[in-house]
């Protein structure tokens, strides 16, 4: 069931850019596509291919009719559920794009000996050409035999004719291979031997490809010594410890492709005639043929040798080489056994990882550890159970197929907004010339409208100023008429003081609003005045909270303030009929709040619309309620934008 969800994984992985075109996502979802391809495919087995001589697979006769019907017929040993096929291609090496599938079916049928349906494959842009396998899932239907059948050929790429070929067909029930060296029929076979090709290559477990996982250090394989006597026959044994019901075995062979070009052909190492035994018995009295293996070409050995075997229950396993590899050491040829790796299953798990291995002393070579033979690793790291090392190259191929998509459309995305940045580059500098030319515009009005206020101001004074004098000029005239009248002399007298020293402060205060050019920097103190001069004749209480803090309010702000608290006493003493009125000033660092209370008849209606229009050039908000037992309460509230700082001296 893990492998048939990890097939299923990968084709979602595959189609995943059909389900959702590039275009459609968005660039913060490429991107962390782009991550996670790049986090797998650190993950994944790499498509290292494989170096030397050797079989490389099935190639059948070849035609000028691209429709000629062809098929392969692989007998299984009996009917067992398939859970998926995976079919690697043959690899040709081109002087344009290197590495690529040569002639791989654009279309074909999988069918059991019954001919049903196992599955139809189609191939598209996306799948061809590949190196990699192309996993085929056929979710467990019974087979015991598999029967490829295509109605269209490909070319190949040497002569341009029409074939049909793969380098190996793999058949997997569950983690076993149940294809491996079975016999293999096709319709239309070469009709004479080529080096390399034959049907009996297309199961031989033989694949154009090295063991390279992403994981694990690399060990260094076991290979004997060249001084062991060619008249004795070596042997490796292996403890399993207990008894297993042995199924296959695989013998990793000793790697030669890390020179180019290598000095010898696959088999180093490799006896030409090895016979596997198993017994329960430490000295193999009850020992039991488990495989005999000749070869008698090159071609009849790979980088990885499996073999399928009958269960057999069994503790201890035996290799001896019946007729020994001979290498030739200065100018005698020697014997020497050695492989990268023993792996014995038993129940789909390799039960010889860690187990110890006894040879003779002779063959034993201090650079080359026999516990190399069953440390789980090759020259490149670790070595993976097949299916899984199959599915993680067909994975890496999905992912690097997609990934040069992604990164294309990332580029054009980066492209789109350079060329966009430009264009706001430009809208933000003309946006900033508006923007200037409005500040400037509204500065001037501002100054405008605060001259206007000032004028107003001196107007109000002036006005006040002459009717005083006016007043003390008919007082005059009664001071003259009332020489003869002590008592009302002195009452007019002092009258005229009065008003003599009201005008003074009046003018006094006009000066110093006209002249000052650090006009309202104390503005509390203005308030004050003002208060003072239009309250005269209310009862009248003004207190501030956070009063230092008011010198750090800009000019604009300090005079939309005083202008606007001038303009609630004006409506108070005009309209309310108010005999006592409140005002308390709290400003902190990020806020301020003005309420004025007065005992008057109330507002009839809305808020007036001067308050409005104050609050509003503030940018702040008023709002007003009925105070009880009578009266009115008017409340300003003003945000500031940056944070004033604390003053150490704050005066209530």
């Amino acid at each position: 069931m893990r492998y048939l969800l990890q097939i299923l994984f990968i084709a979602l992985l595959a189609g995943t850019s059909q389900a959702e075109p590039l275009e459609d996502m968005s660039q913060s979802e490429l991107k962390q596509r782009l991550s996670e391809i790049d986090n797998r495919l650190a993950q994944l087995a790499r498509s290292t291919l494989r170096s030397g001589v050797g079989p490389i697979g099935y190639r059948s006769f070849p035609t000028s009719d691209a429709t000629q019907p062809n098929w392969i017929e692989i007998d299984l040993p009996a009917s067992v559920p398939v859970d998926q096929i995976i079919l690697v291609p043959t690899i040709w090496r081109n002087s344009q794009t290197n590495f690529h599938s040569d002639a791989f079916p654009p279309a074909f049928r999988i069918l059991n000996e019954q001919g049903e349906l196992l599955a139809e494959v189609r191939t598209t842009e996306k799948d061809l050409p590949r190196i990699a396998p192309l996993i085929v899932p056929t979710f467990g239907q019974t087979a015991a035999k598999i029967r490829i059948e295509t109605d269209s050929l490909s070319r190949r790429a040497f002569d341009g004719n029409f074939i049909l070929q793969f380098a190996e067909v793999l058949v997997f029930s569950g983690t076993r291979n149940v294809a491996l060296r079975q016999p293999v029929r096709a319709s239309r076979s070469m009709p004479y031997d080529i080096d390399g090709w034959h049907t009996r290559f297309l199961t031989d477990g033989s694949l154009p490809y090295q063991m390279h996982a992403a994981a694990g250090a690399p060990s260094t394989a076991y290979l004997s010594p060249p001084s062991f006597p060619r008249n004795k026959m070596a042997t490796l044994s292996i403890d399993l410890q207990r008894s297993f019901p042995v199924s296959a075995i695989h013998l990793h062979l000793i790697e030669l492709g890390d020179t180019v070009p290598q000095a010898q052909t696959i088999g180093m190492g490799m006896p030409h005639k090895l016979l596997i035994e198993g017994a329960n018995q430490a000295n193999f009295s009850d020992a039991r043929q488990l495989l005999e293996v000749e070869r008698s070409s090159v071609f009849d050995i790979s980088p990885v040798m499996r073999w399928n075997l009958p269960e057999t229950s069994c503790r201890y396993i035996r290799l001896t080489a019946i007729k020994p590899y001979l290498y030739n050491h200065r100018g005698q040829d020697k014997q020497r056994i050695g492989f990268a790796e023993i792996e014995i299953y038993a129940n789909g798990s390799n039960i010889a990882l860690g187990k110890p291995i006894e040879i003779d002393a002779r063959l034993r070579d201090r650079n080359r550890p026999v516990a190399a033979l069953t440390d789980g690793r090759n020259t490149h790291g670790n070595i993976l159970p097949q299916l899984e090392w199959l599915e993680q190259l067909a994975e890496r191929y999905e992912l690097e197929t997609q990934r040069p998509l992604i990164t294309a459309e990332l580029e054009r995305r980066y492209a789109s907004q350079k060329s966009t940045v430009r264009i706001m580059s430009w809208l933000f500098a003309l946006s900033l010339a508006v923007v200037i030319i409005v500040v400037l515009v509204e500065r001037n009005i501002r100054q405008r409208a605060i001259f206007r206020t000032r004028e107003q101001i001196a107007a109000d004074l002036h006005d006040e100023l002459g009717a005083n004098l006016h007043a003390i000029g008919m007082l005059g005239d009664l001071v003259q008429k009332a020489q003869h009248s002590p008592e009302r002399l002195t009452k007019l007298l002092q009258r005229m003081w009065e008003i003599t020293d009201r005008t003074g402060r009046a003018a006094r205060y006009c000066v110093n609003m006209l002249e000052d050019k650090q006009r309202f920097v104390d503005l509390a103190e203005n308030m004050r005045r003002t208060a003072a001069r239009m309250t005269a004749d209310l009862d009248h209480e003004l207190t501030f909270e956070g009063e230092s803090l008011l010198t750090q309010l800009s000019a604009r702000k300090r005079i939309d303030l005083f202008l606007f608290y001038k303009e609630c006493l004006t409506n108070i003493i005009r309209h309310s009929s108010a005999t006592h009125v409140t005002t308390h000033l709290t400003i902190h660092s990020k806020h301020l709040e003005l309420i004025i209370t007065d005992n008057g008849s109330g507002l009839n209606g809305d808020i007036p619309s001067s308050l409005k229009r104050r609050a509003r050039i503030l940018g702040g908000h008023v709002s007003t309620s009925p105070h009880q037992p009578s009266g009115t309460q008017i409340q300003l509230r003003l945000r500031f934008r940056r944070r004033l700082r604390s003053a150490p001296n704050t005066q209530g």
